[in-house]
């Protein structure tokens, strides 16, 4: 991509998920994403209505006069956006390709932290950990994390979720909103994904193209996987195929969703040739209820 069509895109993606972050989820972000605890604020005098539990007994003894601590909630949270930039997010049939979405997700929630003061870092990876790019606060670092996820070529093709977590883990000691973003064409992560979830608070979105979960009846096509390479060809009217062909993939996300599910980890899917918001919008309903 050029500099100047890569201007042109950071630009469309900051006007779009700007607007709806404006408009949509600024306030569904701050509800369900709390801060790092409750921070002491001033003590005063005790009124009626306070919660006995707060008084301050140490001032009260010292003055004679009933007082109670107050506490504010500590908002400023740090988010991780961990991206899968892996050659199997080039594909797309409805109009934009995988990484496309992601791009304009992960853009979507940076924006959404700093909007409330937080903080925002990047993960890129494949079969490797291909970037990092620290937390931080403000406008212009959000836009540099689009212009690397537009522009950045990495060095590997597969997918290796484990080692994506790992590094999370290392790289990130405190407490922090962990997003993780792929298709999950990826095995033996379970472990990494449990450890993670249990020192961070950890959601993952998977990204899948409606053409990976079931094939329309054109003929002969030849197939390769951008991830090894292998090349097949195979027949779309046949019917057997067909049917195994949406058996074994629709399966394959069920089977994602179930094992996330059983390891308490959030998860969002979403379909390239489908809107991302109210999905999203959903999720954060949901995740609020919960709370």
């Amino acid at each position: 991509m050029n500099p100047k069509d890569l201007l042109r895109s950071v630009r469309r993606i900051e006007i779009k998920t700007r607007r709806l972050v404006n408009d949509v989820l600024a306030g569904e972000y701050h509800s369900v994403f709390k801060g790092r605890g409750m921070e002491f604020e001033e003590v005063r005098e005790y009124e009626q209505g306070d919660d006995v539990r707060t008084i301050d007994w140490n001032v009260t003894a010292r003055t004679g006069i009933p007082h109670v601590k107050r506490f504010k909630e500590e908002r400023e949270l740090t988010v991780l956006l961990a991206v899968d930039v892996s050659s199997s997010g080039k594909f797309g049939t409805s109009g934009r390709q995988k990484n496309e979405m992601a791009t304009e997700l992960s853009a979507l929630l940076a924006f959404s932290a700093i909007r409330n003061n937080d903080r925002v870092g990047l993960v890129l990876f494949t079969d490797r950990v291909e970037r990092f790019i620290p937390p931080k606060k403000g406008k212009e670092h959000v836009m540099r994390l689009i212009r690397e996820l537009l522009a950045f070529e990495p060095k590997g093709d597969g997918t290796d979720l484990s080692g994506a977590l790992d590094f999370v883990g290392r790289v990130q000691r405190r407490r922090a909103v962990v997003f993780l973003i792929s298709d999950f064409l990826g095995e033996n992560y379970e472990q990494a994904l449990r450890s993670v979830n249990r020192r961070h608070d950890l959601l993952t979105i998977s990204v899948t193209d409606p053409r990976e979960l079931e094939l329309p009846p054109v003929g002969f096509l030849e197939l390769q996987d951008a991830e090894t390479g292998e090349v097949i060809v195979i027949d779309t009217t046949d019917i057997r195929f067909q049917e195994q062909y949406k058996t074994t993939n629709i399966g394959a996300r069920l089977s994602l969703q179930d094992r996330l599910r059983r390891l308490d980890v959030d998860h969002i899917p979403l379909l390239t040739n489908e809107d991302y918001v109210n999905p999203l919008i959903r999720f954060f309903h949901e995740r609020s209820k919960r709370m």
